[in-house]
Parts: C-alpha cells; structure tokens; sequence
C-alpha cells in the first residue's frame, strides 16, 4: 500500500549501514540522516549527535506525538561471516550492522512521519533519531527531551515484530561492599570480608518483592559479578559485588534502593538510578487502536530510551529481538513494508487528550 515509502526506506537503511554509527559515534549517520530529510523539504534541528523535526505548522494547543529510535549500533562482534558495514540484500533479507536494531525502526518510523505530516491530524507530531541508546549514555534522548515542547505520548522503535509493549522492565546496577580486617590465613586472624557478604549476598538471592506486575511479572536482582582477596595466604578485608536489578512498575528504583538497604549490612551504591520502569493505561487510545489492529500487547523485560520518558509510550517496531547484537544481523524488506502500514495506521485519525 505505500510501496514508494517503504523503497525509500530500504535505501535509506542500506546508506545507514556504510556509515558507522557506533555509540557516542554518530556524527556520520545524523548528519546523513539531517540531509535526508532537508532534501525532503524538512528542517532537521540538530544537538549533538540527535536530530529531530517537527511537524510543519506545529501547533502548541494540539497534544504532541514523539516518534524516536537509536541510531546508535553495538560493534560488530568477529564471528560475523559478511562485512557489517556492506548492505547485503539477499532472498528477502537486508542484512547489516543495526539493520534491526534499531535502524529498521528508524526508517520505518520517519517515512511515516513524511506520511502523516502531509494529512491533517488532531496533533503535532515530532521525530526524533536519538544516540547513545545502546550505553543508556546521557547525551542521547534525555538530553534531547530538554530541547523538546511537551510530548503527551511516545512511540519508541525498537524490533518487537510490530507488537505492542506497553510496559517496560527498568534497570538498576548496584556496587556491594563488604568490609572485613585482614590477617594471616594460617593464624586465627582477621575479619574476613567474604563470610561477611554471604548473608547478603543470600538475601539477594531469595528475596521476592511483594508487589508483582501482570505485565512485567516480579523484580529481578541478579549478582552478577563478585571479587574478593589478594593472594591465597591472606584474610581478604574487602569483598565487592554487583548485583542487576529488573526493576517492575510498581517499584521507583530509589524504593527498590531503601529496601535493600533496610535488609542489608553491606554497603550500596547505585550506579544510577534512572532507568526506569514504565507502564502505559491499557485503555489509552492508541493502546485500544493497537488492539483493533490485532496487535499482541505485552510486557517487555528488556530496556530501551522508553526508560527515561516520563509520558505514556510503546515500544513497537519491526524486526525481531533475538537478532539484536548477533552476527550477520538482518531486517526483512517486508517487516519494513509492513512497519509503515502498521505505524501509519495506529496513529492516521487517532485522538489523545
């Protein structure tokens, strides 16, 4: 049905695959994309290495719609058998570095924006290709948000086979210490560091959070890494570890933070507590059109720049998730084709207060 957008697209996808875009290296893909979009008539405002447009005509009494992805890639693990750099089309497939994540979603997202932006609609709309999302670095969406008008709802573009996710798994990283006294290990000496962490780092194993998510299921802590002692002959005085924490929606990261530190002896430090969990209203409009559109409406375990909006958003996009960060990753040429009809159709005449 938009056969011309969805072409444009792939060629487009194809250009952002010969141009490295490695997180905090996106200068080449933003200024290509900047371009792109100025040769279509738009005007690209540019922060670093975002870009972002407006719809022409923005209007400050409408409510406002962002449609953001990453341009951001991971780097090419060695086990890829074709050049990452080189758009290889084959039997269907487009395959490249980020052809997935998230530039598939990128593409798929900004043609429906050429689309929508050329109808009349009851809002405004605003496009946005963010970096750093890859490293949840604080150059990329969030310093972006600063710049932008209030947006009322978010479409973030991330592979989910255009399924909707309308609540996220936040994240929380955390450094534990036990301190101990060192000593000889041959002599009944010392405080050792180690045996002091057990009890806690028990706790974190067994531990359930009271409050489970039908969307999201429980919060998830994890340790993950441990490090203790110098030499086999000396009682250690310190024990560090880490611990990942899936936080659900029902928790801030600072509540999950107090009660940890109300069960443990350890001590804590977030490594940052601003990745959020997020949960949209299953009878917001554009989640009730989505259901129309026969949609599957689930929540996602993985994190992503929905993290750090503060608006209702989904996460949806074309691609799959299991193909994100492999080698020899692909898009198929028809998710994209199928991504645009599907974007333009959840947001072509919907209402948002």
């Amino acid at each position: 049905m938009y056969t011309e957008l969805s072409s444009d697209a792939i060629e487009l996808l194809k250009e952002m695959i010969a141009t490295p875009s490695f997180s905090r290296e996106e200068s080449a893909v933003a200024d290509l994309l900047e371009r792109y979009v100025e040769l279509r008539g738009y005007v690209a405002a540019h922060k670093g290495n975002n870009i972002w447009l407006t719809s022409p005509g923005f209007d400050l009494s409408k409510p406002t719609i962002l449609l953001n992805s990453h341009i951001d890639t991971v780097k090419p693990s060695a086990s890829w058998k074709r050049d990452p750099f080189t758009p290889t089309s084959e039997d269907g497939k487009l395959f490249g570095l980020g052809s997935n994540d998230a530039g598939a979603s990128v593409v798929s997202l900004l043609h429906s924006f050429f689309h929508l932006t050329s109808t009349h609609q009851a809002y405004n709309l605003i496009f946005a290709a963010s970096a750093e999302e890859e490293v949840s670095g604080s150059n990329g969406i969030e310093s972006l948000l600063k710049e932008l008008p209030k947006i009322d709802f978010a479409i973030v573009g991330e592979p989910t086979n255009m399924n909707l996710a309308v609540a996220e798994k936040g994240l929380m990283v955390i450094d534990c210490t036990a301190t101990g006294i060192s000593g000889h290990a041959a002599r009944d000496e010392g405080d050792n560091a180690i045996y002091k962490a057990l009890k806690d780092l028990e706790w974190f194993r067994t531990y359930e959070f009271p409050n489970k998510s039908e969307l999201l299921g429980p919060v998830k802590m994890s340790v993950t890494q441990i490090n203790a002692g110098t030499q086999h002959n000396v009682v250690p005085d310190k024990c560090t570890f880490v611990v990942d924490i899936r936080s659900n929606e029902l928790y801030s990261n600072q509540e999950i933070l107090d009660i940890i530190r109300q069960h443990t002896s350890v001590a804590v430090q977030p490594r940052s507590t601003r990745l959020s969990s997020t949960a949209t209203p299953l009878d917001h409009p554009i989640v009730t059109r989505g259901k129309q559109l026969q949609r599957t409406i689930y929540g996602s375990p993985t994190l992503s720049d929905q993290a750090l909006l503060t608006c209702p958003s989904i996460k949806i996009g074309p691609g799959d998730s299991s193909r994100s960060h492999t080698a020899d990753e692909y898009i198929l040429e028809s998710e994209i084709a199928e991504a645009i009809e599907l974007y333009i159709k959840l947001l072509d005449g919907v209402r948002i207060a």
